[in-house]
């Protein structure tokens, strides 16, 4: 998936509890035990863990296929060992799962072996958004987890929550905010576009792109901090010295659950969704092993489990699920969400990084 994910859940470790246990115990019998076996990258700690524990061990009940989880590393590591190995005729992890940036970079070398949505039946439970596609519509992955960026705010500090991402511009928050240090994961060029600009669409162009940076660049006064480290921000946002800001759902709920004054908010104008998916490595023998897993991953079942036991907002269709509301909140929207542009990170990546630095950041 992404770095973002990977920082959140090690910290969703720490704040619920590790979720290591029988389950992983249980995997050299089972890998010894079945014919057929399927290598699956997902992010290390927690994350793993709770793959290992929650999800895995019944996929091989139900199909007879044993898993060899892989831990990957985060960012674009994990790409660059796909696309090395591959070239060698290899493959660390038959299917991974991966960001939309690295999706797309992959594509450009046909890293990802495409899918045959007749072998997943479970295919059009996906909301659309989460069928990435190669640029001739074959499938190239498919939606594995989603989760939220969203406004936080300290209860003490603020006794009502906003509405809209406008509050980041609002004068009376003058060095109150904590915010994403990098272009490329806060995504605040989106919001800023759909807050302001009248959606991402505005994004298309250099000079739209420009117009989002010079309204962006007002928000300055109000920032307290650019964070990279994420649990620094957390705990500041806890204590009420940086008592607004953007951050993640799943995170600050189970913080709020656990009695610390802080919410989060889905603004109007939709929290940020990012997201990644199941991809197969074209170096991969397991094509048949992969399409059963990838569609078992599919089911709202299985989909509504990830939402209860790791945290992250289902890819399938809201109204397929059986989680409560309590439970849909916890983790996801009904609120139509900013998605990231993906396709700007990848063709604009250095332009937008010097931009961000000369103008926001620097």
């Amino acid at each position: 998936m992404k770095n973002i994910l990977n920082a959140s859940v090690s910290r969703r470790g720490v704040l619920a509890g590790s979720l290591a246990g029988a389950g992983m115990l249980a995997m050299p019998s089972i890998l010894k035990a079945q014919d057929k076996s399927l290598k699956v990258g997902v992010y290390g700690g927690y994350f793993k863990d709770s793959f290992d524990k929650n999800i895995f061990p019944e996929f091989t009940k139900a199909t007879g296929i044993a898993i060899e989880s892989v831990a990957e590393p985060t960012g674009e590591a994990w790409l660059v060992q796909l696309e090395q190995a591959a070239k060698a005729g290899q493959a660390p992890a038959d299917v991974s799962m991966v960001s939309q940036v690295s999706m797309l970079k992959g594509q450009s070398t046909e890293l990802w072996a495409p899918l045959d949505t007749a072998k997943i039946k479970n295919a059009p439970n996906l909301i659309d958004r989460f069928v990435n596609k190669y640029p001739d519509g074959r499938i190239a992955g498919i939606g594995a987890v989603a989760w939220y960026i969203t406004l936080v705010t300290n209860t003490d500090v603020y006794k009502e929550a906003p509405t809209s991402w406008e509050a980041l511009w609002d004068p009376a928050n003058e060095d109150k905010l904590g915010l994403l240090a990098l272009v490329s994961n806060s995504f605040l060029l989106e919001v800023t576009a759909k807050t302001f600009l009248g959606g991402t669409n505005a994004l298309d162009t250099e000079e739209g792109i420009l117009k989002a940076f010079d309204k962006l660049a007002e928000v300055k006064p109000n920032v307290r901090l650019w964070y990279r480290d994420e649990a620094q921000f957390e705990q500041a946002l806890k204590s009420g010295e940086i008592p607004m800001g953007q951050y993640y759902h799943d995170v600050t709920g189970l913080a709020a659950a656990d009695g610390h004054p802080v919410r989060s908010t889905f603004p109007k104008e939709g929290g940020i969704q990012d997201s990644g998916c199941w991809a197969l490595s074209r170096a991969s023998t397991k094509t048949e092993e992969a399409h059963v897993f990838i569609d078992y991953m599919c089911q709202p079942s299985i989909q509504a489990t990830l939402s209860r036991k790791v945290g992250t907002a289902p890819t399938v269709k809201r109204e397929l699920l059986d989680l409560t509301a309590e439970e849909f909140a916890a983790v996801s929207s009904d609120i139509e969400p900013i998605t990231p542009r993906y396709d700007m990170y990848q063709t604009k990546s250095d332009w937008l990084n010097q931009k961000w630095t000369e103008l926001i950041v620097g």
